[in-house]
């Protein structure tokens, strides 16, 4: 599946986009994020607050608890504000 980061977590990734392969035991979006934060310290330091993490999953919202199985492109994105 492709994984997209925007604003600061994909600076803290230090990329834009990648393709990956989670184990099959990573089912959900808060499996996913554990296991992105045990790839290095890098992941460790975007996802560290991962309550804050906001994801769509093929271009839809989603919360932390849905399955990512079947998705085509799962984003990350800190909280956006108005202005």
């Amino acid at each position: 599946m492709k994984v997209k980061y925007f604003a600061w977590v994909r600076e803290r990734v230090g990329k834009a986009e990648e393709t990956i392969e989670p184990p099959a035991t990573v089912r959900t979006v808060e499996e996913l994020i554990a296991w992105l934060s045990g790839r290095s310290e890098a992941y460790a330091y975007a996802f560290e607050k991962p309550k804050v993490i906001r994801t769509a999953i093929d271009h839809t919202h989603v919360k932390s608890d849905t399955a990512i199985a079947g998705a085509r492109e799962i984003a990350f994105f800190p909280p956006m504000t108005g202005g």
